[in-house]
C-alpha cells in the first residue's frame, strides 16, 4: 500500500506532503518534480499569486538516498512565498461565499472565523498533489506508463476532436503534445486563441470560467484494480481520485454518456487479434472493464465549474448579523482549467502508481519489474 498525505494553509508558512510505502529503487528527479509545480502555475487566467509571487519549489528531506527510493517515507515541503505578505492580524470572516467550502466549513467544524476553512480548503494544497503525483509519474516510468492531458473546453469555446473512443494513444499523445504548445493547453491554435478571448471577456465582466478536460494514460498494464470489491475497482477509484479537485464536479470514464444513448450492441469494444496478442477495435470504455484495466489507454474527461470567487456581487448572509450581504472577494483566478489538468495528472498518475504497487507487489522496483513479466499474458497460438 502506497499512500500520500498533505498538510498546510493556503497561506501558511508551507504546504508539506508525506508519501509512505513507495518501493525502494525507484530513481527520482528533483527537477522532474519542479517542472510539474511549474506547469501547475503557468496556464492562461491564472492570478497574481500564481504567476508573479509563488514560484514553487519542492524540496525532498527525507525518504531518498544517491537518487533512489530508500522504502522509507519521503517528506516534500513547498514554502508558500506569500506568507510574508500576510497582515499579523485581520478581522475574521464572517459572510459565507457561495461555492466554496466556507458555510459547510463552519458548519462541520464550528469556527467563527470561515478563514480558518478558507485556508485549508484552498486550492493551493493542489500543489502538495502535484508533487506527490510527480513521484507517482516515475513509479510509473519503469512500467512504460505515461500519464498526460488537454484541455477540450473552456465556457462555450470547445475542441472539434471526435470521439474519445476511436482515439488511439498515438493521436491521444499528438492531442497532449499540440497542447503542451499554449498556454491554454488546448490541441488546437485557432480554439486556444478564442479560449483565451473568452477568459478575457469574464475578467472583464468581473467573472470567472469554468471548462472541460481530458487526462488519459498510455502503456497501462492490464490487470489492475479488480472487480471483485466495490472499493477496489479502479474506474470508481481513478473517478472519486479526479472528482476530488477542487472545482471539478464530474468525472466520465471513456464515452460514458454517449455509450448511455446506445444500443448495448454498439458500445462495446470489439475484441481483436494483434499479432500474438489481443487489441480493441475501439476504446469506448476507456481502458477499463469491471473496474480493471484492459490494456487500452486509460481516459477520464473532467467538468470543472466555474470559479467562484468572482468581482461581481453574490448573496450571501452575515453569519455574525443574521443580515443579507454581498459574498466577500478574494483574490482568486478567472479560469484554471488548463492547470487543472496538471492536477488531474497527478491524481491519475497517483491511482496508478498505487495498483501497480497492488499487482506487482511494493517492496523493490527490480522485484516489480520481474513480477510483471511473470505475470503477463502468454502468446495466443
Amino acid at each position: 500500500m502506497i499512500r500520500f498525505l498533505t498538510a498546510g494553509e493556503s497561506h501558511g508558512p508551507e504546504l508539506t506532503v508525506i508519501v509512505d510505502g513507495m518501493p525502494a529503487g525507484i530513481p527520482i528527479d528533483g527537477v522532474a518534480v519542479d517542472a510539474e509545480l511549474l506547469r501547475r502555475q503557468s496556464g492562461y487566467g491564472r492570478g497574481a499569486r500564481s504567476t508573479k509571487i509563488e514560484r514553487d519549489h519542492a524540496e525532498i528531506t527525507s525518504g531518498i538516498a544517491e537518487g533512489r527510493t530508500t522504502g522509507a517515507p519521503i517528506a516534500l515541503r513547498i514554502v508558500n512565498r506569500d506568507f510574508a505578505n500576510q497582515p499579523d492580524s485581520r478581522p475574521p470572516l464572517t459572510a459565507p461565499r457561495p461555492g466554496h467550502a466556507d458555510l459547510a466549513g463552519q458548519r462541520k467544524f464550528g469556527h467563527a472565523d470561515l478563514r480558518v476553512v478558507r485556508e485549508r480548503a484552498s486550492a493551493r494544497e493542489t500543489a502538495a498533489r502535484v508533487a506527490a503525483g510527480a513521484l507517482g509519474k516515475q513509479l510509473l516510468a519503469p512500467f512504460g506508463t505515461r500519464v498526460r492531458s488537454f484541455v477540450t473546453a473552456i465556457g462555450e469555446i470547445e475542441v472539434a476532436m471526435g470521439p474519445l473512443g476511436e482515439l488511439t494513444a498515438a493521436r491521444l499523445d499528438a492531442l497532449a503534445d499540440a497542447a503542451a504548445r499554449n498556454d491554454v493547453r488546448a490541441p488546437d491554435e485557432d480554439a486556444a486563441g478564442r479560449m483565451r478571448e473568452a477568459i478575457d471577456a469574464a475578467k472583464a465582466s468581473l467573472d470567472t470560467l469554468g471548462g472541460v478536460f481530458v487526462v488519459f494514460a498510455t502503456g497501462v498494464p492490464a490487470g489492475l484494480g479488480t472487480y471483485v470489491q466495490w472499493d477496489r475497482r479502479l474506474d470508481g477509484r481513478l473517478a472519486a481520485a479526479v472528482c476530488s479537485i477542487h472545482a471539478v464536479k464530474g468525472v466520465e470514464v471513456g464515452e460514458a454518456f454517449a455509450v448511455a444513448r446506445l444500443r448495448g450492441s454498439a458500445a462495446q469494444d470489439p475484441i481483436v487479434r494483434a499479432g500474438a496478442g489481443l487489441a480493441r477495435a475501439a476504446n469506448r470504455a476507456g481502458g477499463l472493464e469491471g473496474g480493471t484495466t484492459n490494456g487500452e489507454p486509460i481516459v477520464l474527461r473532467a467538468a470543472m465549474k466555474p470559479l467562484s470567487s468572482v468581482r461581481a456581487s453574490v448573496d450571501t448572509v452575515d453569519l455574525a448579523t443574521g443580515q443579507p450581504s454581498d459574498a466577500p472577494y478574494v483574490r482568486s483566478d478567472i479560469c484554471a482549467v488548463s492547470d487543472a489538468t496538471v492536477v488531474g495528472e497527478a491524481m491519475v498518475a497517483w491511482v496508478l502508481a498505487e495498483a501497480v504497487v497492488e499487482r506487482f507487489g511494493g517492496d523493490r522496483l527490480d522485484a516489480m519489474l520481474a513480477a510483471r513479466e511473470r505475470l503477463a499474458p502468454d502468446p495466443l497460438p
